[in-house]
């Protein structure tokens, strides 16, 4: 049985990944910083109920907090297959006004700290010569927002990074790449306004926010076999918004 890590599992897009790899047999490792009671209530309503998962605790904006969670997966399951760095926040502000304090967050947990779950693990998988890194990035690291220069910097590193490890680490089998959703519909889209929402998909051709099972889906696919040739690439899932 394959085991995976996903960081920021807690709710919206990292959970339903959560339920899409908990279906498919993975055991899974489910890092979450606060939550308790969300992390607790989605491994209860697992349907499948023949794998086994740990709930870790930590921030993965800490270099040591990020190796205790690549080494609990490794000390209980032996292996790992599939790590998806997930977490992630926002603190939007223009640029004027955006605090030192809102930019640092958010490097520290969006950028920062997929690098400190990717180096903790890289030695690992290359020891065991194979091995899936997912990263999620998003549109505006590819297009930029205003109103999101921390996030917009943060989401456009990982893809740098994701390119970077993918030519470091291809030559024993493991896969790195970058999922960048557009617009998707989770509690923080839920959160703007329906005028600027309804403003927002005149941009998109498909007329439709995505949904977390798009992001799944495309996670599904890069972990599958049909994707044992694709390293170092950034897959857009956004609808059209931008291409």
């Amino acid at each position: 049985m394959k085991t995976a890590i996903i960081t920021g599992a807690s709710k919206g897009i990292g959970a339903v990944i959560a339920s899409r790899l908990n279906e498919l047999g993975y055991n899974l490792v489910l890092n979450y910083r606060s939550n308790t009671s969300s992390m607790e209530e989605l491994v209860n309503n697992f349907a499948n109920k023949e794998t086994e998962n740990i709930i870790v605790k930590c921030d993965v904006s800490s270099y040591d907090d990020a190796k205790k969670l690549i080494d609990e997966a490794y000390d209980s399951f032996g292996s790992v297959d599939v790590l998806v760095n997930n977490a992630g926040i926002t603190k939007d502000n223009i640029l004027p006004l955006m605090s030192e304090e809102e930019f640092d967050q958010v490097i520290d947990i969006n950028l920062k700290g997929t690098f400190n779950c990717c180096k903790h693990i890289a030695k690992r998988m290359l020891k065991q010569k194979n091995g899936r890194i997912i990263n999620i990035s998003s549109v505006v690291g590819l297009a930029g927002n205003a109103g999101q220069v921390n996030y917009s910097a943060s989401k456009a590193g990982i893809i740098g990074m994701t390119k970077s490890m993918a030519r470091e680490l291809g030559k024993k089998n493991i896969l790195v790449n970058a999922i960048a959703p557009g617009f998707i519909q989770t509690d923080m889209t839920d959160k703007i306004p329906e005028e600027i929402r309804n403003e927002m998909m005149k941009n998109i051709p498909l007329q439709r926010l995505g949904q977390p099972d798009d992001i799944a889906d495309a996670v599904e696919f890069l972990i599958s076999d049909k994707a044992s040739y694709i390293t170092g690439q950034i897959l857009s899932v956004n609808g059209g918004f931008y291409m």
